[in-house]
């Protein structure tokens, strides 16, 4: 980029460097649609047939062909789903249909059965009725020969629902990228050990845990890595050679003394980033091998909006999917907001609901350690390098958490 700067890359540009270096995995294999969800398609899917495949009632009624003046018509018959009526209609006569039956030959118009009063074996239409009324025509969702799902497109519930719906049991997708995490420091305790002066639980490896497993990636966890360059050599070397992505978290703050920054030199064309953000300001990527490289603050919170602003694009990316960015939404924010212009900030928000109108206020402290303004956020507070202090009231964009943590 022409005007990469190390020192000061903006988020937008960060995004769009680490997108020209990110080429998506090319390995295919079959798989029943069941085991499909949350996988991306290899090949198009087209319908071998129209849907429906036949014209069919959209109501509860009575099917009959339609002419002008029509008042009242013979009922000669009932049509089910699964069970039509296979005689051929007249004019001024009709069938009692059910919602999903096969329009009957002859039959072009259907009237709702609260629209007419059943006398004997006649009805007489209550209102007047439009020709081709309640009437679904063949193909009229999917035409046979279109394609209904693109490669590239990332599964979800509804279209197992729609490739079922076509009779076919199988699609083509990607194969799951490798994704290794591990974190690093002396400091850092694994569960179910005591803590002794210094030292602090590792939470970053089980936030990442959680994110990644909300994508279809086959999640590799390396464990908390002390500051040894041997070990944390030989455990980088490995990720990298049995993994598509490897993460790691700590390590990559400007100035810091840290046996990460020179393997990577060693090993890898790897840039350390400051990044016009907060949290989440030092960002590493690259590559080391074959495996993208991402380094991650190692503050908890700021490994969470590192995570969802870059990582979780490009593992999408990867993954053979065409990436949509998340939308943002203008709300009104109801408490004062405390910022400094320059940067772009992801401060944690709660949206509610006042009245049918949709609010948001921050979650409190916006401290890059305070994972609890994780745990109680269901929204970002987007605030771009160009604003500064807000009043109560305030205008702001809210990037949803729900569905994306």
């Amino acid at each position: 980029m022409e005007d990469y700067d190390p020192n000061a890359m903006s988020v937008s540009q960060a995004r769009q460097f680490i997108q020209q270096f990110l080429s998506p995995i090319s390995a295919t294999e079959t798989l029943p649609i069941r085991e499909s969800l949350g996988r991306v398609l290899s090949a198009n899917v087209i319908s071998p047939n129209n849907v429906p495949n036949y014209n069919n009632s959209a109501m509860d009624g009575f099917a009959f062909r339609f002419s002008e003046g029509v008042k009242i018509i013979k009922v000669i018959g009932t049509a089910f789903a699964g069970r039509p009526f296979t005689d051929e209609l007249k004019a001024g006569e009709c069938v009692k249909i059910m919602t999903g039956a096969m329009i009957p030959a002859g039959a072009d118009t259907v009237v709702m059965q609260e629209h007419v009063v059943v006398k004997s074996e006649n009805i007489s239409l209550l209102s007047n009725i439009k020709p081709g009324a309640n009437v679904r025509l063949a193909g009229e969702d999917l035409r046979k020969g279109q394609t209904v799902l693109g490669r590239g497109h990332l599964m979800r519930p509804a279209d197992l629902g729609l490739v079922a719906s076509l009779g076919i049991g199988e699609v083509s997708a990607y194969k799951k990228i490798k994704v290794a995490f591990f974190s690093t420091g002396d400091e850092l305790i694994s569960l179910g050990n005591p803590l002794a002066e210094g030292q602090i639980y590792d939470s970053n490896r089980y936030t990442l845990f959680g994110m990644l497993s909300r994508l279809e990636v086959d999640v590799h966890d390396l464990g908390a890595v002390p500051d040894d360059p041997n070990l944390l050599e030989t455990t980088l070397l490995k990720a990298a050679s049995e993994n598509d992505v490897v993460i790691t978290s700590g390590g990559v703050s400007v100035g810091e003394a840290d046996h990460m920054k020179t393997l990577l030199a060693q090993h890898g064309q790897v840039l350390f980033w400051k990044i016009n953000m907060k949290p989440g300001r030092p960002l590493a990527y690259g590559k080391i091998g074959n495996a993208h490289y991402f380094g991650l603050p190692g503050n908890p919170v700021a490994t969470m909006v590192t995570f969802y602003q870059f990582v979780r694009e490009a593992i999408i990316t990867l993954m053979g999917a065409t990436f949509q960015p998340l939308p943002l939404f203008k709300v009104e924010c109801t408490e004062p907001i405390k910022k400094a212009t320059g940067r772009t900030e992801f401060q944690r928000g709660l949206l509610f609901d006042v009245d049918g109108i949709w609010k948001v206020k921050p979650t409190g402290a916006q401290g890059s350690a305070i994972l609890s303004s994780m745990s109680q956020a269901n929204c970002f507070i987007v605030l771009d390098e160009s604003t500064g202090n807000l009043e109560a009231g305030a205008t702001v964009q809210v990037q949803l958490l729900d569905g994306l943590v």
